[in-house]
């Protein structure tokens, strides 16, 4: 059977194929690039595991509390050595990127002190965190007396500069950046547009603490936030740098006080480093960000030829077909509720888990409006895996990320076109 039997198959017609197909061979040097990205960081981190001295010891399963755990306390060296910080923690028991965050943040700041971010509204889940939503949820920052400012980014996606300098006052003790663009179709930060960033904070007030949520941008360039003046660097192990294998867990990578502080936190102060049974996860652990390099670069791959595919249909995307890319997420604007269900659905379609089961809109808590999410993983809500979700609100944006593989990441962007077709959706292919 040939390929294009295949497809057709797997219900991809032939005007959807072609279209596709043709796409795909006009990005033969840009995928070539990504390549390159891919195998320099492949060699960073398998160096960090052998200069770390990664054994067979370091999958033993530890329980309780966890003393001693060897394989723990040697991931996150080898975590610090990648992302070049003087230490890490990085644990199954810090849930997902939002609770890591949370760690983070409720670890540094105290009653009192500002918040700031420089870069507009974090994501909807942090919200809560901070306290700026209608209805705040027990715990949040405000209630122990924590205040929050932003500035938006200009119109054209550029820093605010003498915003962030009127921000910035005697109470500003941190700087959240949020690296991708959430549900918001703004460009993605560089990390040398981070750099910039930071050291402008820096110049105003030297002992800024700036924390990047680095979700969805590891190994996606050569260099990481901490590589660029980031005090600290968080982001979320079901995401890139669990290279699909990571079950659960978050890592905050950033100077050693700071990493302290976090672990009294997420422990107990006293307890700090020293607890946290692994529980038989830290094969999953290693092996998986040994893989992430490759996977982010599928995922990479699959989210170009996404952005390549539906500008050719006349959508709007972020970022375009050609711009350099600095995360996983690809945001295309189809304009209606409908068109969003129809793209979530024939993601869902092509899943290897629930590829039966079509998504719908709903109330995710978490989030201000209803959302859908396609997401047929292996692990639940893994965004690294194939997966596309958005808010049903104008303009009516989706936002598709991950794919384990470029084959599997390419089909479902197929399949989401189909659907679109099917559903009498597209403006330049009608079925």
């Amino acid at each position: 059977m040939d390929l294009r039997e295949f497809y057709r198959q797997s219900g991809i017609d032939e005007e959807v194929f072609a279209l596709c197909q043709d796409i795909e061979r006009g990005l033969k040097d840009r995928f070539e690039q990504i390549d390159q990205t891919a195998e320099y960081n492949q060699m960073k981190v398998l160096r960090a595991m052998q200069r770390n001295q990664v054994s067979a010891g370091c999958f033993e399963a530890t329980t309780g509390y966890g003393y001693d755990d060897l394989g723990r306390d040697t991931l996150e060296q080898v975590y610090a050595d990648v992302f070049q910080t003087e230490a890490a923690l990085v644990r199954p028991q810090l849930t997902c990127g939002t609770h890591a965050l949370t760690v983070a943040l409720s670890a540094i700041l105290r009653p009192g002190d500002q918040l700031l971010s420089p870069v507009g509204r974090p994501y909807d889940t942090l919200e809560g965190v901070i306290g700026t939503k209608k209805d705040n949820p027990p715990g949040s920052l405000k209630e122990f007396g924590i205040t929050y400012r932003q500035v938006e980014l200009l119109p054209d996606g550029s820093f605010d500069w003498e915003g962030i300098r009127s921000a910035v006052n005697g109470k500003t003790k941190l700087v959240t950046i949020q690296r991708s663009k959430g549900y918001d179709p703004r460009p993605t930060l560089s990390v040398e547009r981070i750099g910039e960033l930071i050291a402008f904070l820096k110049k105003i007030k030297p002992e800024l603490i700036c924390m990047v949520d680095n979700c969805y941008g590891e190994f996606v360039e050569t260099r990481e936030p901490s590589q660029a003046g980031a005090d600290l660097c968080v982001g979320s192990l079901i995401k890139n740098p669990g290279g699909g294998l990571a079950p659960i867990g978050g890592y905050i990578a950033g100077r050693e006080e700071l990493i302290r502080l976090c672990a009294c936190r997420l422990t107990a102060p006293g307890l700090e480093k020293e607890v946290g049974a692994t529980l038989g996860l830290n094969r999953s652990f290693f092996q998986g960000f040994f893989l992430a390099p490759v996977v982010t670069a599928g995922a990479l791959k699959s989210a170009i030829f996404a952005a390549n595919v539906y500008q050719r249909l006349g959508f709007p995307v972020v970022p375009d077909g050609t711009q350099s890319r600095h995360d996983i997420i690809q945001a295309v604007t189809l304009g209606s509720p409908e068109a969003v269900i129809a793209f979530c659905q024939g993601i869902q379609a092509a899943a290897p888990v629930d590829s039966h089961v079509a998504p719908e809109p709903y109330a995710m808590p978490g989030y201000h409006s209803d959302v859908i999410m396609a997401a047929g993983a292996f692990v639940q809500g893994s965004s690294i895996e194939l997966s596309a979700d958005g808010p049903i609100e104008p303009p009516y944006a989706v936002y598709f990320q991950g794919g384990l593989t470029w084959y599997h990441g390419k089909y479902g962007i197929m399949m989401s076109v189909q659907k679109l077709k099917d559903s009498g959706l597209l403006p330049a292919l009608q079925p």
